[in-house]
């Protein structure tokens, strides 16, 4: 193609060969290289950056090779250092100690040039002792060999030599503190990484979105809400204010601190948003309990345009599961299907802790076996499924199978098969995994565990032996292993174990009305009415009133929410009919209400109408009104049933020949043909 023009000096034939190489045509750049009647080292490094940029190691070792050979070309630091990157990029550690070795050779050995990439070579290997050898060995040392020592240290987990090394350094630049920044956070040395964010700004060094990123992960994850708005104050006055990377970090920061209401008005304010942005906001959402507005985040995502990775899909089925709501994570698994992003364990995990979450146990078992690969996510999610729908049995099984597969359980795994344990009353079964999880597996009980035991001695009736297992614990149990414990007493009718669980409940958590109310129901359920007015007058006095009970369920994408004797509800009178007439079959069939749930000294026909209309049986009376008699009835409550409504609803589904469902706030319990999924052992 040159023929018709003058024969090109080496200077003009390697100024071509450079507009070949920045247009990334490497094929033709080859051909014009084979055409060069003579060629100098910056030819052949051309050509070898080439093919190196282009992640061809084939076709750079091959040229380098040839290099090697033409004894006429004097060798360059440039060379060596392009051919140790391209080791380093693509893995290949072989080739980068065979170039080590010729950089030897060639006496390459001192430059610094040439000594930076291999130190981030070797440590990128995770060949930190090789990489700190290089470095040793250097006689000179520039900051960026510096940095990428210090980067190396940081990579395997050696934070302390890391800190060490940037304590010898002469001199450090903003790459320097914002390395060690980084360091300290990814190390979960929090504090230290916003105490270095502090020297770095006393020392007046410009900082970027890596340094802010990094202190504000820190600040989110000690919950350190002033030093967070601290950062956030000091950023306002440099040019990183509008910066996406910056205002992602501000929302997740604002999320862990739990002021979700500053983290709104910074994602907002923000003018430029993705979809790290976005999935920010909404796990916020989520992790704060604002789970309806997760979804509703969710939805103007993707109005915006914006798609949702793994993660964010993970996260919003998340919300799902703790609402409950199994429709819209429905149509969520249908996204991932069509994405393909049910291929992430994150997203398949999500689905599996929806479906058991929502009592669909059979589909959370079906995604279960369909995983190529499960993790400890994965097991804990379907242990924790089996568990709240009182399936004792293959919880332990599922259990056991993980620990046979080599996986580690966590705190959460033990969570979850305690609890089968303690619902199905196997307490010889609960104390040997209770201490194998100690003893075992190394696992620090906290609370929750704790009130699993509590829970597990208390319901099977050894009220006495729960009361010695407290007595033995290294701290006093929390609110909800007190209230475990009364819940006890009160199926028990233990008055004095009951006075001595409520009045540690008490105080405890003095404006806590739980110690009031469930003491209350003890006295009430042996007959102690004056004991019980005391009780309701020291509640008036403090001013404490009692969480009242709700109950709620899904239709036609609206959820209808009822409270005892509810009548806000506009389909309230064929609801109250449906009652009456459902009362009257039951009391055919044998029904007799439980009169010890009613905790008020009222005549007998006054606590019959109290208990017919409690909120779990105005929801399940709607759902036999407009739920398709071919669906289930799906109802949440948010405190646990009480005696009555559960034997009741086992009348209803057995009259009615309907599968109900009710989540409340221990479990769930599936009734069918007159029976109930817990076995009558709540």
């Amino acid at each position: 193609m040159f023929d018709h023009l003058p024969v090109p000096n080496l200077f003009s034939w390697n100024t071509i060969l450079s507009a070949y190489l920045k247009s990334g045509n490497i094929a033709e750049m080859h051909v014009i290289f084979n055409r060069m009647p003579v060629r100098d080292v910056v030819s052949w490094n051309l050509l070898i950056s080439g093919y190196a940029g282009s992640g061809s190691i084939v076709e750079s070792v091959k040229v380098y090779n040839l290099m090697l050979k033409d004894g006429a070309i004097n060798l360059s630091r440039i060379t060596f250092s392009t051919m140790v990157i391209l080791s380093s990029n693509q893995g290949c550690v072989d080739l980068g100690r065979q170039i080590h070795g010729h950089i030897m050779k060639f006496g390459f050995v001192s430059y610094v040039f040439v000594g930076s990439p291999l130190v981030d070579m070797y440590s990128k290997a995770g060949l930190i002792y090789d990489a700190k050898r290089v470095f040793d060995e250097m006689p000179e040392r520039n900051i960026v060999m510096y940095n990428t020592m210090i980067t190396g240290l940081q990579r395997c987990g050696l934070i302390e030599d890391s800190r060490e090394l940037f304590c010898d350094m002469q001199e450090r630049d903003s790459v320097s503190w914002t390395t060690m920044i980084t360091g300290l956070t990814q190390n979960g040395m929090s504090k230290e990484a916003i105490d270095m964010f502090r020297e770095m700004s006393l020392e007046g060094l410009q900082m970027d979105q890596y340094t802010f990123g990094s202190v504000l992960t820190a600040c989110g994850g000690l919950l350190a809400l002033k030093e967070g708005k601290q950062v956030h104050a000091y950023i306002f006055r440099t040019y990183y204010k509008d910066n996406i990377f910056v205002g992602s970090a501000l929302v997740d920061m604002y999320c862990k601190c739990r002021s979700i209401r500053s983290a709104e008005i910074v994602f907002k304010r923000m003018t430029c948003k993705n979809v790290v942005t976005w999935t920010a906001i909404l796990v916020g959402y989520g992790q704060n309990s604002f789970s309806e507005e997760a979804v509703r985040i969710f939805c103007d995502m993707q109005r915006y345009g914006i798609e949702p990775d793994d993660f964010t899909l993970g996260s919003v089925i998340s919300s799902c599961a703790n609402l409950a709501s199994l429709e819209e994570g429905a149509q969520f698994h249908g996204k991932a299907l069509v994405s393909g992003v049910i291929s992430f364990i994150t997203v398949s995990n999500a689905l599996i802790t929806l479906y058991g979450k929502c009592g669909s146990i059979e589909d959370s078992h079906r995604l279960f076996s369909e995983m190529s690969i499960r993790d400890e996510v994965s097991w804990t999610a379907m242990v924790s499924g089996y568990s709240q729908f009182g399936k004792a049995n293959e919880t332990i099984e599922l259990f056991e199978k993980m620990l046979a597969h080599g996986l580690r359980p966590d705190g959460v795994t033990f969570i979850g098969v305690l609890s089968a344990c303690s619902r199905a009353g196997l307490v010889e079964k609960g104390r040997h995994l209770f201490d194998s999880m100690i003893k075992e597996h190394g696992i620090r009980p906290i609370p929750d565990h704790y009130t699993c035991m509590i829970d597990l001695l208390s319901r099977a009736g050894r009220l006495e032996e729960a009361q010695s297992f407290i007595n033995k614990m290294p701290t006093s149990p929390d609110a909800i292993g007190w209230a475990t414990l009364l819940s006890s007493c009160r199926f028990y009718r233990n008055i004095e174990i009951g006075k001595w669980a409520a009045e540690s409940l008490k105080e405890l958590e003095p404006h806590n009305p739980a110690s009031y109310v469930l003491l209350s129901s003890i006295y009430a359920a042996n007959g102690k009415w004056e004991e019980v007015a005391q009780l309701r007058k020291g509640m008036r006095d403090k001013g404490l009133r009692k969480d009242p009970g709700c109950s709620w369920i899904k239709y036609k994408n609206r959820v209808h929410i009822f409270s005892a004797d509810d009548q806000s509800n506009p389909f309230s009178d064929q609801i109250y009919s449906e009652l009456e007439e459902l009362n009257y079959k039951m009391l055919q069939e044998g029904y007799v209400p439980d009169m010890s749930s009613v905790l008020h000294d009222v005549g007998e026909s006054e606590k019959i109408k109290m208990l017919n209309h409690h909120s779990e049986k105005l929801a399940i009376a709607f759902g036999l009104i407009f739920i398709p008699p071919r669906l289930p009835i799906r109802v949440v409550k948010n405190l646990r049933v009480c005696g009555d409504c559960h034997n009741a609803t086992k009348y209803i589904s057995k009259i009615t020949q309907r599968e109900i469902l009710v989540r409340d706030a221990a479990r769930f319990h599936l009734f069918k043909d007159g029976t109930c999924s817990c076995g009558d052992f709540w």
